[in-house]
């Protein structure tokens, strides 16, 4: 699909991930508007980019989610194109927790429940346009859980389940594309507690989204996950074979 000239949301666009995904779009010439839980945080991410939008609200929350919809359908009718990327993760033991299960609704409210719900509200809106597009930034975690996020990774494999069926269900409306990122681990304030630092700049996750909606690569892995999704890859070609 076209790189330029559209009108992209951003959830959790005020910094990390989201952010970075903001500047690279904006370069490219699209109009950019971020949505951020903390009006601090938004107001300051607003100053980098210069020329975008805010849009203050907690996207995990109904009535959120509702208002910010309603808001990109009446005052950013252009809205073409929605990026997922608001997410929560929990760093803790299984062994030594004891409201695991608190958590683990949290995670999975805003990374699944809260991502269909928010879709919804506005797929009648973007199967108006001549181009769209649903971009959710999912997980190397997809690919396994770990110890130290114990319930993360089943909501990202969740929302991976989602997206293939919402692509599927679709993929005869040539107008909107489903897109699905897979970062591994990215140095962003949201990884610290789990060795963000080692990670790759998020720089990366947002070149590599470029390039996938650039040339509708559906799937765009990145970095350690180009490692998991060519093995299977390999693996489906030879079953295929047989």
């Amino acid at each position: 699909m076209r790189t330029t000239g559209n009108t992209i949301f951003i959830s959790g666009g005020s910094a990390g991930i989201g952010l970075a995904i903001a500047k690279k779009l904006q370069a490219a010439g699209n109009k950019i508007i971020i949505n951020g839980r903390s009006e601090e945080r938004l107001k300051k991410a607003l100053a980098e980019l210069g020329d975008a939008i805010g849009i203050q609200g907690d996207l995990s929350v109904e009535a959120d989610r509702i208002r910010i919809a309603e808001e990109l359908k009446n005052n950013y009718p252009d809205v073409n194109i929605i990026v997922n990327n608001a997410g929560a993760a929990f760093g803790y033991s299984l062994a030594e927790a004891t409201n695991a299960h608190e958590k683990a609704l949290i995670e999975m409210n805003t990374n699944y429940f809260a991502i269909i719900h928010f879709d919804e509200l506005l797929l009648p809106h973007l199967l108006q346009k001549t181009e769209a597009a649903i971009v959710n930034i999912s997980s190397i975690a997809v690919y396994g859980s770990h110890k130290a996020i114990p319930t993360y990774g089943a909501t990202k494999a969740a929302l991976h389940s989602y997206t293939t069926a919402l692509r599927q269900t679709f993929e005869e409306q040539k107008n909107l594309g489903i897109f699905e990122v897979y970062p591994p681990l990215v140095n962003t304030e949201f990884s610290s507690y789990i060795g963000g630092e080692n990670g790759i700049p998020p720089s990366e996750v947002a070149d590599e989204l470029f390039i996938g909606l650039e040339n509708n690569q559906f799937d765009i892995p990145v970095g350690q996950t180009k490692i998991y999704a060519g093995a299977i890859a390999e693996a489906m070609g030879k079953l295929t074979q047989a």
